[in-house]
Protein backbone atom coordinates (compact mmCIF):
# COMPACT_ATOMS: atom_id res chain seq x y z
CA UNK A 1 0.00 0.00 0.00
CA UNK A 2 1.10 3.24 -0.80
CA UNK A 3 -1.05 5.29 1.43
CA UNK A 4 -2.15 4.80 5.10
CA UNK A 5 -5.23 3.13 6.19
CA UNK A 6 -6.98 4.70 8.69
CA UNK A 7 -10.23 3.11 10.66
CA UNK A 8 -12.29 6.08 11.34
CA UNK A 9 -14.07 3.99 14.35
CA UNK A 10 -12.93 3.15 17.73
CA UNK A 11 -15.24 0.00 17.85
CA UNK A 12 -13.35 -2.87 18.73
CA UNK A 13 -15.50 -4.91 16.70
CA UNK A 14 -14.83 -3.39 13.88
CA UNK A 15 -10.93 -2.99 14.35
CA UNK A 16 -11.10 -7.12 14.39
CA UNK A 17 -12.67 -7.36 11.54
CA UNK A 18 -10.61 -5.16 9.55
CA UNK A 19 -7.57 -7.19 11.30
CA UNK A 20 -8.90 -10.06 9.20
CA UNK A 21 -7.28 -8.91 6.22
CA UNK A 22 -4.22 -8.68 7.46
CA UNK A 23 -3.48 -5.31 6.32
CA UNK A 24 -2.10 -2.32 8.45
CA UNK A 25 -4.05 -0.07 9.49
CA UNK A 26 -4.31 2.64 12.15
CA UNK A 27 -7.72 3.93 14.23
CA UNK A 28 -8.87 6.93 14.52
CA UNK A 29 -11.63 8.85 16.78
CA UNK A 30 -13.91 10.37 14.44
CA UNK A 31 -15.57 13.37 16.22
CA UNK A 32 -19.14 13.12 14.89
CA UNK A 33 -22.94 13.44 16.42
CA UNK A 34 -24.47 10.21 15.70
CA UNK A 35 -28.20 11.25 16.12
CA UNK A 36 -30.62 11.24 13.55
CA UNK A 37 -31.77 13.68 11.39
CA UNK A 38 -35.46 14.71 11.56
CA UNK A 39 -37.25 12.78 8.73
CA UNK A 40 -33.93 10.71 7.91
CA UNK A 41 -34.71 7.08 7.15
CA UNK A 42 -32.62 4.42 8.19
CA UNK A 43 -30.34 3.89 5.26
CA UNK A 44 -29.78 7.66 4.95
CA UNK A 45 -28.99 7.97 8.32
CA UNK A 46 -26.35 4.95 8.23
CA UNK A 47 -25.17 6.07 5.02
CA UNK A 48 -24.61 9.62 6.17
CA UNK A 49 -22.84 8.98 8.96
CA UNK A 50 -20.47 6.69 7.30
CA UNK A 51 -19.52 9.89 5.29
CA UNK A 52 -19.08 11.88 7.92
CA UNK A 53 -16.89 9.89 9.93
CA UNK A 54 -14.68 9.44 6.75
CA UNK A 55 -14.85 13.60 6.50
CA UNK A 56 -14.05 13.93 9.58
CA UNK A 57 -11.03 12.02 9.83
CA UNK A 58 -9.60 13.16 6.57
CA UNK A 59 -8.76 16.17 7.70
CA UNK A 60 -6.02 14.87 10.25
CA UNK A 61 -4.84 12.23 7.77
CA UNK A 62 -4.72 13.84 4.14
CA UNK A 63 -2.79 11.20 2.28
CA UNK A 64 -4.45 8.26 3.85
CA UNK A 65 -7.48 5.93 3.06
CA UNK A 66 -9.97 6.29 5.29
CA UNK A 67 -12.78 4.00 5.95
CA UNK A 68 -15.80 4.92 7.67
CA UNK A 69 -18.90 2.79 8.23
CA UNK A 70 -22.45 2.70 10.17
CA UNK A 71 -25.02 0.73 11.39
CA UNK A 72 -28.69 1.43 12.15
CA UNK A 73 -31.40 -1.29 12.79
CA UNK A 74 -34.78 -0.82 11.47
CA UNK A 75 -37.68 -2.75 13.16
CA UNK A 76 -40.52 -1.96 10.87
CA UNK A 77 -40.63 1.87 11.11
CA UNK A 78 -38.31 2.66 14.22
CA UNK A 79 -35.07 2.18 14.09
CA UNK A 80 -33.11 1.00 16.45
CA UNK A 81 -29.41 2.69 17.70
CA UNK A 82 -27.20 1.64 20.78
CA UNK A 83 -28.90 1.40 23.73
CA UNK A 84 -26.14 2.25 25.87
CA UNK A 85 -28.16 1.35 28.82
CA UNK A 86 -29.04 -1.50 30.64
CA UNK A 87 -32.81 -0.49 30.38
CA UNK A 88 -32.80 0.78 26.57
CA UNK A 89 -31.29 -2.39 25.79
CA UNK A 90 -34.00 -4.50 27.76
CA UNK A 91 -36.88 -2.61 25.76
CA UNK A 92 -34.85 -3.13 23.10
CA UNK A 93 -34.99 -6.95 23.10
CA UNK A 94 -38.63 -7.30 24.42
CA UNK A 95 -39.78 -4.99 20.91
CA UNK A 96 -37.79 -7.37 18.76
CA UNK A 97 -38.84 -10.56 20.20
CA UNK A 98 -41.05 -12.88 17.89
CA UNK A 99 -39.87 -9.89 15.49
CA UNK A 100 -37.35 -9.72 12.03
CA UNK A 101 -35.12 -6.49 12.45
CA UNK A 102 -33.31 -5.17 8.98
CA UNK A 103 -29.61 -4.28 9.60
CA UNK A 104 -28.50 -1.28 7.16
CA UNK A 105 -24.34 -0.69 7.26
CA UNK A 106 -23.19 1.93 5.56
CA UNK A 107 -19.36 1.41 4.49
CA UNK A 108 -17.46 4.47 2.66
CA UNK A 109 -13.63 4.02 1.55
CA UNK A 110 -12.69 7.85 1.04
CA UNK A 111 -9.19 8.42 -0.73
CA UNK A 112 -8.27 11.87 1.19
CA UNK A 113 -5.26 12.15 -1.18
CA UNK A 114 -7.80 12.63 -4.05
CA UNK A 115 -11.33 13.63 -2.65
CA UNK A 116 -12.90 10.34 -3.99
CA UNK A 117 -15.75 8.80 -2.31
CA UNK A 118 -17.53 5.95 -2.64
CA UNK A 119 -20.43 4.56 -0.58
CA UNK A 120 -22.05 1.39 -0.50
CA UNK A 121 -25.00 -0.38 1.32
CA UNK A 122 -25.44 -4.05 2.80
CA UNK A 123 -28.61 -5.19 4.09
CA UNK A 124 -28.96 -8.04 7.08
CA UNK A 125 -32.40 -9.50 8.12
CA UNK A 126 -32.25 -11.07 11.30
CA UNK A 127 -35.29 -13.11 12.48
CA UNK A 128 -35.42 -13.03 16.59
CA UNK A 129 -36.59 -15.91 18.60
CA UNK A 130 -39.61 -15.71 20.42
CA UNK A 131 -37.73 -15.51 23.89
CA UNK A 132 -38.78 -14.83 27.56
CA UNK A 133 -38.10 -11.48 30.01
CA UNK A 134 -35.52 -13.89 31.98
CA UNK A 135 -33.45 -14.96 29.03
CA UNK A 136 -33.30 -11.03 28.33
CA UNK A 137 -31.82 -10.32 31.56
CA UNK A 138 -29.43 -13.39 31.23
CA UNK A 139 -28.32 -12.37 27.57
CA UNK A 140 -27.49 -8.71 28.93
CA UNK A 141 -25.66 -9.30 31.98
CA UNK A 142 -23.70 -12.21 30.68
CA UNK A 143 -22.42 -9.98 27.09
CA UNK A 144 -23.57 -6.92 28.09
CA UNK A 145 -24.03 -5.48 24.08
CA UNK A 146 -24.73 -1.50 25.33
CA UNK A 147 -22.59 0.12 22.17
CA UNK A 148 -24.42 -2.18 19.77
CA UNK A 149 -26.93 -1.50 17.57
CA UNK A 150 -30.34 -3.54 18.22
CA UNK A 151 -28.71 -4.69 21.42
CA UNK A 152 -27.74 -8.56 20.69
CA UNK A 153 -24.12 -9.49 18.85
CA UNK A 154 -24.83 -12.21 16.20
CA UNK A 155 -20.94 -12.88 16.71
CA UNK A 156 -21.82 -14.25 20.61
CA UNK A 157 -24.21 -14.83 22.61
CA UNK A 158 -26.51 -12.44 21.08
CA UNK A 159 -26.87 -16.04 18.47
CA UNK A 160 -29.26 -17.99 21.44
CA UNK A 161 -31.93 -14.63 20.44
CA UNK A 162 -31.63 -15.62 16.75
CA UNK A 163 -33.61 -18.11 14.88
CA UNK A 164 -32.63 -16.92 11.34
CA UNK A 165 -30.36 -14.43 9.32
CA UNK A 166 -30.46 -13.55 5.79
CA UNK A 167 -27.54 -11.40 4.31
CA UNK A 168 -25.25 -10.73 1.56
CA UNK A 169 -22.58 -10.53 3.79
CA UNK A 170 -22.31 -11.47 7.62
CA UNK A 171 -19.50 -9.34 8.32
CA UNK A 172 -21.65 -6.37 7.75
CA UNK A 173 -24.24 -8.05 10.76
CA UNK A 174 -20.79 -7.12 12.73
CA UNK A 175 -20.71 -3.57 11.81
CA UNK A 176 -17.49 -3.66 9.03
CA UNK A 177 -18.77 -5.03 5.71
CA UNK A 178 -15.78 -7.02 4.42
CA UNK A 179 -16.83 -8.63 1.12
CA UNK A 180 -18.22 -4.94 -0.01
CA UNK A 181 -14.94 -3.34 1.70
CA UNK A 182 -12.34 -5.71 -0.51
CA UNK A 183 -13.50 -4.67 -3.73
CA UNK A 184 -13.69 -0.73 -2.74
CA UNK A 185 -10.03 -0.88 -1.47
CA UNK A 186 -8.98 -3.27 -5.20
CA UNK A 187 -10.47 -0.01 -7.45
CA UNK A 188 -8.03 2.47 -4.48
CA UNK A 189 -5.22 -0.34 -5.89
CA UNK A 190 -4.83 -2.21 -2.66
CA UNK A 191 -4.64 -5.89 -3.32
CA UNK A 192 -5.41 -8.26 0.05
CA UNK A 193 -4.14 -11.08 -1.20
Amino acid sequence: MNQPLILASTSIYRSELLGRLKIPFEIAAPDVDEASLPGESAKQVAWRLSREKARAVAIHYPDALIIGSDQVALLGEQQLGKPLTHENAVRQLRTMRGHSVNFYTALTLLNARNDEIETEMAKNCVSFRNFSDDEIESYLLKEQPYHCAGSAKSEGLGIALISRMEGDDPTALVGLPLILLVSMLKRQGVFIL
